[in-house]
């Protein structure tokens, strides 16, 4: 028997799991089909996943379980050698390229290989948490994004997800995000990386119900989901779903909500990440000044990182943390130009009117009296409560008043609540009858819009304006308009106002509306749901705060609304001041001013104010200061002794959570290291050229310089009559391609965001370019339009459904377990194999690309194992000849059996140096892993699982093999005729190529 695998032992008998690459056909229910993805699963084998090659499944999905059908991986001794016909042997190159493609790179291969091709900056800050993940540092791509606000986290995770998926490990993609960005994050993934999304939000639930079986779980239905956390966490037949489903990687935006152990948040948190292989948490906030949770959150990325969950460092979780600010080095120097500076925070007086004055005397007399008076509220922070609601609005100040006399009122002791309810009562008199005409602020508010800031009618200028308190944003909505000069219908579209109180529909349609350029909107007044996460820099750079939030983390959120990477103009924030000449006032100068100017000074020392009071959260910083202010503190004091630790509260700048809030992750990788032989990395790939044949990439092997050139033949190939078909046009100018989709790609773009697909009709006809500043064009004309958000024409990327559906075509035309001949500049027949080890969990951790040689007169074999370049040598590329005469096949075939011992042998001679890379960091997680101690049983079964984990990334069993072509010798080609060299293979390769 020889060492080449049988169609038994290559679906699993020696390695213990099927092994179904991606690219592989294989015949199940006697048709052909593609495989697109494997994953195994605990009851019923090997899950893959297909798409119909033979004539009657074609273009059909399907998922078969190796446990429950007979999976015919076919034998590569059995492989057809067939000749090509096609201009230039064009139908070889091709399928050679798409095998390529639609081979995953291999768990060893830790640098970036698409960066370059997606619609977003080089900028290699927002590379680098990809690297991070991708670095075999940690067991699996697991890590925390910190970044402060806006230097593109989504982005972030866009590439990381990009290079997943590239690496067959994105398939089955969850994100899970608030409930106001869904649309947002949606929108990111797609236009800039060409990643669908299916949003599962209110209206996508209701469709998903109406089009699958009733009890069938949705998430089998939609390999890759966005929903929100509020969704699943509050719905428990959601969470029993997510129980039975294995994600490849898991995205929780916002993450620092899951901390709080026993929250739903975290009970969603702890139940879906056991259950992927890949975590991306983010959050620009992910401390509260806890260590013990905040080890929480480390857990879910690896539970074995932090030993004592109260005692570690940064140093201990470098491996899954990465955090960079606005003034980090890296980010400085890369931003400059493309992030304008933002300008200070301007206080805007407002001498108090004479009915708010007297709110401002009952308060100083009645609640707030100084000189060691006392309050009439037995609640001591409620007078507080009070006092921020009046420097909100009046309407505020009445909602707060109301909701407490009924809370009194219900109460059965009236003589201890009689005199706090009569001081209600006079402060509900003081405020029943104030209009706007007795708001300085209001009135400051409508003299900055238009006469500072130019809001009005006939003006394109927008700005968000930030209120605490909902009863303050309604009342603003409902006079705005007119005190803007806003008639009709203008005065009715001018303003929008966004709370938590609204639905997620309503809330991302009104972050869709402000940020589209040609819409009627130019105010949005909203409260702080839209603090974190929310875009609203596209079409504005003018923020007011109307009141001003008594937290320094706050305050930062709101600002970094419009303080973000992409803001072309410098940020210009204003906050409202009511100040007062009653004496003993509490005005917004005592805490609002005085918190301004200190989250400037943090942002522009530090990048950032987090850190500043130790506590990590806003919710605990408010309350800290207002008990420091019952303890007669300034501000400054309470920042301070927070600050210093002087209290023993707070945690403090020199204790070791400054740590994570310092230069985490800020010193660059190294450089990448040059390939062998000396000579530096290649070009990076998808670049253009005007050769037909790549030159190596340093990370993706090549035969075509780029995607634009593979679709461009692909098309001649698999519809030479386009033009009519799908009726093609092509802007030889611009670069745009524009076509009617056939069928089967039409069944492909169900996987598109619906909104995508109504709006821009993409079922009748799609408009698609290589040109980066066309299809960035297309974007921002998109955000100026008032109809949609979406841009008519997108980028085509090697993972848009375009590529991937060109693609999956030029594999199936060549026939079952078919290998072209190809005729080159060769002395004699080399082969073209694939080799692939994988691991248990049926990912590739070695693939090569070798040309293999059998010599029967001296019963030699070798081997090259850098095909691309073997290729090149030989004269294979686009000018190559076609003559149409080959070779009896009949001996190429007999030596088959030959030709492949000779591959695996190769293979195997140098497995273990291959395989060093991907062995070593696992080995040294084994070894961490060896002495964690946990005294509970669950903490066991973690540690035992986490064992079994890490032995099944490394590499198992046999290769697998395939017989990809044949270059053979020119019949009318003879010795001492002019022309190149002929090539021949004289030893296996020297040393070990990357591939």
């Amino acid at each position: 028997m020889t060492a080449v695998q049988t169609s038994a032992e290559q679906s699993g008998v020696t390695t213990g799991q099927d092994q179904y690459p991606a690219g592989a056909q294989v015949v199940v229910r006697d048709e052909e089909w593609l495989v697109r993805s494997s994953m195994p699963t605990e009851d019923d084998g090997t899950r893959i996943e297909v798409v119909g090659v033979s004539e009657f499944v074609r273009d059909q999905e399907a998922v078969f379980f190796s446990g429950l059908d007979r999976i015919e991986l076919l034998d590569p001794r059995e492989t057809t050698l067939v000749m090509d016909d096609s201009p230039n042997y064009r139908r070889s190159r091709l399928f050679l390229e798409a095998v390529l493609r639609r081979t995953a790179l291999p768990q060893s291969e830790r640098r970036l290989a698409l960066a370059d091709s997606f619609l977003m900056d080089p900028l290699p800050y927002q590379r680098r948490p990809a690297e991070l993940a991708l670095s075999g540092a940690n067991l699996r791509p697991r890590l925390l994004i910190a970044d402060v606000v806006g230097l593109g986290k989504t982005l972030e995770i866009g590439l990381t997800l990009a290079e997943l998926i590239r690496r067959g490990r994105g398939e089955r993609i969850l994100v899970v995000t608030p409930q106001h960005v869904l649309e947002q994050f949606q929108h990111e993934l797609w236009t800039r990386f060409a990643i669908p999304l299916v949003r599962l939000d209110s209206v996508g639930i209701e469709r998903i119900q109406r089009e699958i079986p009733a009890g069938r779980n949705p998430f089998t239905s939609f390999k890759r989901v966005i929903v929100s956390i509020d969704t699943l966490k509050n719905t428990d037949q959601y969470r029993h779903h997510l129980e039975q489903i294995r994600w490849d990687a898991v995205v929780i935006d916002e993450s620092h909500n899951l901390i709080n152990r026993g929250s739903l948040r975290n009970q969603l948190a702890r139940t879906l990440a056991p259950r992927t292989d890949a975590l991306i948490l983010a959050s620009a906030t992910p401390h509260n000044g806890d260590a013990k949770s905040f080890a929480e959150l480390i857990g879910l990325l690896d539970p074995v990182a932090i030993r004592d969950p109260e005692n570690y460092r940064a140093a201990d979780i470098e491996h899954l943390f990465i955090r960079r600010t606005k003034i980090s080095r890296e980010v400085r120097e890369q931003m400059k130009g493309q992030w304008a500076d933002r300008g200070p925070s301007h206080s805007v007086h407002c001498p108090a009117t004479p009915a708010e004055e007297k709110i401002f005397e009952e308060l100083a007399a009645v609640w707030l009296p100084g000189d060691g008076g006392t309050s009439v509220s037995s609640v001591p922070l409620f007078p507080y409560t009070l006092l921020k609601s009046f420097l909100s609005s009046h309407a505020a100040l009445r909602a707060t008043v109301s909701a407490r006399i009924k809370t009194l009122e219900k109460k059965d002791d009236p003589q201890g609540t009689a005199a706090e309810l009569a001081a209600l009562y006079r402060l509900s008199e003081l405020a029943a009858d104030l209009t706007e005409a007795d708001s300085a602020k209001f009135a400051a508010l409508v003299r900055q819009l238009r006469e500072e800031i130019g809001v009005g009618p006939g003006s394109d200028e927008r700005v968000v304006v930030f209120s605490e308190r909902v009863q303050t944003l309604e009342w603003l909505a409902e006079v705005l308009p007119a005190a803007l000069g806003f008639k009709g219908r203008a005065a009715r579209d001018c303003v929008r106002v966004m709370h938590g109180g609204l639905s997620d529909e309503q809330q991302m349609a009104c972050v869709e509306e402000f940020g589209l350029a040609d819409t009627p909107v130019r105010v949005l007044v909203t409260g702080d749901v839209a603090s974190e996460g929310v875009n609203l820099h596209r079409q504005c750079h003018q923020l007011v705060h109307y009141d001003v939030p008594w937290s320094l983390i706050r305050i930062e959120q709101r600002n970094g609304r419009i303080d973000r990477y992409g803001q072309a103009r410098p940020p210009e924030f204003r906050a409202l001041i009511l100040t007062s000449e009653v004496e003993g006032a509490k005005d917004d100068t005592v805490v609002a001013e005085r918190l301004l100017e200190r989250e400037d000074q943090a942002h522009r020392s530090l990048g950032t104010a987090e850190a500043v009071t130790g506590l990590y959260r806003a919710e605990a910083e408010e309350k800290s200061l207002i008990q420091d202010l019952l303890r007669g503190r300034t501000v400054d004091e309470s920042l301070d002794a927070r600050r210093s630790g002087a209290d023993g509260e707070g945690a403090g700048l020199d204790d070791f959570l400054a740590d994570f809030f310092g230069p985490v992750g800020e010193e660059a990788p190294p450089a990448e290291p040059t390939e062998p032989g000396g000579s530096a990395p290649a070009a990076a790939p998808g670049s253009e050229s005007s050769g037909g044949l790549a030159a190596a990439s340093p990370v993706l092997p090549r035969l075509f310089d780029s995607t634009a050139h593979f679709l461009d033949e692909a098309l001649r190939e698999v519809y030479p009559d386009a033009r009519e078909r799908l009726d093609l046009d092509r802007d030889q100018q611009s670069g745009l391609l524009s076509f009617r989709p056939p069928t089967e790609l039409v069944h492909r773009l169900k996987a598109l965001p619906m909104d995508y697909l109504r709006e821009q009709r993409l079922r009748e006809r799609m408009l698609v370019t290589f040109n980066r500043r066309l299809a960035e064009h297309s974007l921002q004309r998109a955000r100026e339009s008032s109809t949609s958000s979406w841009p008519e024409i997108s980028l085509l990327t090697d993972l848009h459904p375009v590529v991937e559906w060109l693609t999956d075509k030029v594999l199936v035309g060549m026939g079952r377990q078919e290998a072209p001949m190809i005729t080159a500049n060769v002395a004699e027949p080399i082969y073209l194999v694939q080799g692939v080890y994988s691991n248990k969990l049926g990912r590739p951790t070695v693939v090569k690309w070798m040309g293999v040689t059998w010599r029967e007169t001296s019963k030699e074999g070798l081997v090259d194992d850098d095909m691309v370049s073997l290729l090149r040598r030989c004269g294979v590329g686009p000018t190559m000849a076609n003559k149409l005469r080959y070779r009896d096949p009949a001996p190429l075939r007999d030596a088959l059996p030959d030709v492949l011992d000779t591959a695996e042998a190769f293979l195997n001679t140098h497995r273990d140096a291959w395989d060093e890379p991907l062995r070593e960091p696992i080995e040294q997680y084994k070894r961490r892993l060896g002495t964690w101690r946990q005294p509970t049983l669950a903490g066991e079964r973690t540690k035992e699982r986490l064992a079994d984990l890490a032995d099944s990334l490394l590499t198992t069993g046999r290769p697998l093999l395939r017989v990809l072509a044949v270059l053979v010798p020119d019949p009318d080609r003879k010795d001492g005729d002019d022309g190149p060299p002929l090539v021949s293979l004289t030893a296996p390769a020297a040393s070990p190529s990357r591939f």
